[in-house]
């Protein structure tokens, strides 16, 4: 490729990115914030409830990526790709900063979680109609043969974009005091999106359309029913389910699982602290993106199924031998507790005239270097130990665990080996569903199966394990943590039947 075709590219790929990237920041906020986020906008009575309440908010959003992919898919493939992914920056952009302004469940009671989940369902919309067009836009000025290279470059922007969710909420911990965040600097993140997203907004609007697209409409070969030739046409729909069930529908679950599910299991289940979680997540994800770009280019060379396939079977077979390693590593009945070093500060809480909270921190150290933190809280009424509706004292207990340097390393490999997997699924995947389908509905038809398998299979994967994980910790299940896998282990290995079976290596070549 010539230089000045390569740097034409680039400056596609920029434009492009960077809105992509600043939309998954706007996006994964929300995730990355959930812990804290279910104690501001859901009833606090239930910690357990509002945390699976805030997943199932979040999984909200992706819930309604298809009908975004279906609305924007169709406006792309009529109007044009830019125009449609500068609304689509616009609507999402405006949905974050709104987020940060919404008042608490204490302030405005279940008018909270309401607006919450109206923002989430724009955010869904819009997001739906984003990546479908940047990676088409993108994939339209690369030359044949190296889509998948140049492509892969859009798929970096969503682990960037969650890098950089993680960045600016450590910083922003950083910055202020414990209290002042849960107070009111957890709204930071939402509020820097509006800046993030004016940029991208001044680069974006001096993009020119792609060259295949404005070929086709000064031919008069636009499409004048994007939805109906889709998915009306038997031959073109039968595309788009293979593209669902033998490929997004997979790679959506393994993206989930080493990223959003990763993340909360450490948080949730290994009760890591919130920023330790986010720095070692961070370092995986720095250290795995750049192979999105190797994997892109790699189904140049050697054809976009096997690399896919691949990266479904390897999850496939190492999550669980992985969450178990992870699971253990900071397990604390292996480890041995100090207990000379062992502190018991008792306190109480005065909530209203009749409620009191009666709580004891207890502080412990191991010879690892591990130091935990339990808060045990009581709730009286009327001098009364309250009670919950089985009749079961309500006591609520926390757990945060600092680990040493040595746990924090071996969790860092474990997740960048997840991510590995990501970058197998996801480096490929624009370009495959690209080139399945033709310029006049590429935008309608690649969306819909990227989004549906995405935004249902994956999205809804952090809500489901969790509750998994949840019913087997309370059925007793000594191996309880590793029973939310379940879910994407099954998705990717039918996914990875069908995919075998019937993606031809053809489809790689048929519109490129």
């Amino acid at each position: 490729m010539s230089d000045k075709k390569t740097t034409g590219i680039w400056k596609v790929i920029s434009a492009s990115s960077m809105g992509t990237m600043i939309e998954w920041y706007d996006f994964y906020i929300f995730g990355s914030l959930a812990v804290v986020l279910s104690t501001k906008f859901f009833p606090s009575d239930n910690p357990t409830a509002a945390f699976l309440s805030t997943l199932a908010t979040f999984a909200a959003g992706f819930v309604v990526r298809p009908f975004g992919a279906l609305f924007f898919g169709r406006l792309g493939d009529l109007i044009g790709r830019k125009y449609t992914f500068m609304v689509t920056l616009m609507l999402m952009g405006g949905a974050t900063f709104v987020i940060g302004c919404i008042p608490s469940f204490e302030t405005i009671g279940y008018a909270a979680p309401i607006l919450v989940l109206i923002l989430r369902l724009l955010q869904g919309l819009a997001l739906g109609g984003e990546y479908g067009g940047a990676a088409t836009y993108v994939a339209e000025h690369a030359p044949a043969g190296e889509k998948g290279y140049w492509t892969s470059w859009i798929q970096t922007t969503a682990t960037v974009g969650l890098f950089i969710s993680l960045m600016v909420i450590l910083i922003t911990k950083s910055a202020l005091s414990k209290e002042a965040f849960d107070d009111w600097g957890w709204r930071v993140p939402f509020w820097v999106s509006i800046l993030m997203v004016f940029v991208s907004y001044l680069i974006r609007k001096n993009m020119h359309e792609s060259p295949a697209f404005a070929k086709t409409k000064a031919e008069g070969k636009t499409s004048t029913n994007p939805l109906k030739e889709s998915f009306g046409n038997k031959y073109n729909l039968k595309f788009v389910l293979l593209a669902l069930f033998g490929a997004t529908m997979g790679q959506g679950v393994v993206w989930y699982t080493g990223q959003f599910y990763a993340m909360n299991f450490l948080k949730t289940v290994q009760c890591i602290d919130s920023s330790q979680v986010d720095m070692l997540l961070g370092i995986a994800l720095i250290l795995g993106t750049p192979f999105f770009v190797f994997f892109g280019w790699l189904s140049d060379k050697v054809g976009r199924k096997y690399i896919m396939m691949g990266g479904m079977l390897i999850a496939i077979l190492l999550y669980r031998p992985i969450y178990k390693q992870m699971y253990e590593t900071t397990d604390l009945t292996l480890k041995s507790e100090i207990v000379a070093n062992t502190k018991v500060v008792p306190s109480m809480k005065e909530v209203d005239a009749t409620k009191m909270d009666s709580i004891y921190t207890t502080t412990k150290m191991y010879t690892d270097g591990t130091a935990v933190e339990e808060i045990q809280t009581k709730h009286f009424e009327a001098g009364k130990l309250m009670v919950d509706e089985k009749g079961k004292e309500k006591i609520e207990t926390k757990i945060t665990k600092t680990i040493n340097s040595s746990d924090k390393w071996m969790l860092v490999f474990l997740v960048f080996i997840q991510v590995i997997f990501v970058t197998m699924v996801y480096g490929p995947i624009a370009a495959f569903l690209v080139e399945m389908f033709p310029v006049k509905i590429r935008y309608t038809s690649m969306s819909l199966p990227y989004h549906v398998g995405n935004g249902i299979f994956g999205g809804l994967l952090p809500a489901i394990s969790t509750y998994f994980v949840t019913s087997a910790k309370d059925g007793g299940n000594p191996e309880f943590y590793l029973e939310g896998l379940w879910y994407p282990i099954g998705i990717a290995a039918v996914c990875f039947v069908i995919g075998m079976i019937y993606i031809d290596r053809k489809i790689n070549t048929l519109h490129d």
